[in-house]
């Protein structure tokens, strides 16, 4: 399914994103839908991936204009040939990825399941990994790529430890591939949330019978006493794929409330 809206946005000379081509994945809820709307109202057109029909059409509805909507599970690797596909077939390069889509579970140690491991390391390392692969082709000089981290990738959180492992993996991809990808003028760095209020989470906390303790003990461990919104985040990413951030490769930036800073 591609579902596609094409009407085009009064030009503005100060929008950072002005004739763009985009694709985030994960991108019909939280982190990834607060960041297509950004990046819209930035000029740019959008190609949003999720496994979800439903909630991909809502998404499309919601920021109205500028975005293609293609079903598509970023751990499957003919499906982001599909995704490719489309794009190469509409625009046929694209300046930004946001590898965004990711997944985790509340799992301890002592309770950690093959099917929990799995599951997080496909979507999380693998699909991020073959999501940027695979757009290389179709990037050009002056690309950025983008990989949400999290804090969890650089500190120890209790049942987080194999989606922190994850992170921790995706970090350290981000700096192989600013070596991988000198000369190329290709960037790529590491958005890195804190708790931030979307569905993915709500539900993981949900699930585990804590969620009300679960979010207040984050807006205890932030200076700023409280969880993020995902239109904060989508304020950084706007930075990392704009030229604002010209000069950064390899990097990551937190943006975590300073929970993860002190």
């Amino acid at each position: 399914m591609e579902n596609t809206t094409n009407k085009l946005s009064n030009p503005s000379t100060n929008r950072r994103l002005e004739g763009k081509v985009a694709l985030i994945t994960g991108g019909n809820s939280g982190i990834g839908l607060a960041t297509a709307k950004r990046f819209v109202a930035e000029g740019a057109h959008v190609f949003i991936t999720g496994r979800r029909e439903k909630e991909l059409n809502e998404a499309v509805a919601l920021i109205g204009h500028n975005v293609t909507a293609i079903v598509g599970d970023v751990s499957k690797l003919g499906d982001l040939d599909h995704i490719y596909a489309v794009i190469k077939s509409t625009f046929r390069h694209i300046d930004i990825v946001f590898a965004n889509a990711g997944v985790g579970t509340l799992e301890p140690l002592g309770s950690i399941t093959e099917e929990g491991f799995n599951y997080a390391f496909d979507v999380n390392v693998r699909g991020t990994l073959f999501t940027v692969q695979k757009a290389l082709p179709l990037l050009t000089k002056g690309s950025s790529i983008i990989l949400t981290g999290s804090t969890t990738g650089s500190e120890g959180n209790p049942a987080f430890s194999v989606y922190g492992a994850t992170k921790a993996a995706v970090r350290n991809l981000a700096r192989s591939w600013a070596v991988d990808l000198k000369g190329s003028g290709i960037r790529v760095n590491v958005l890195s949330p804190g708790a931030t209020s979307t569905p993915g989470l709500l539900n993981v906390l949900e699930s585990s019978g804590f969620k009300e303790e679960a979010l207040k003990q984050f807006e205890d461990l932030s200076p700023l006493g409280r969880v993020g919104d995902p239109s904060e985040i989508a304020a950084v990413a706007l930075f990392l794929a704009s030229d604002d951030s010209s000069y950064m490769t390899g990097g990551e930036i937190f943006v975590d409330g300073g929970s993860a800073q002190i």
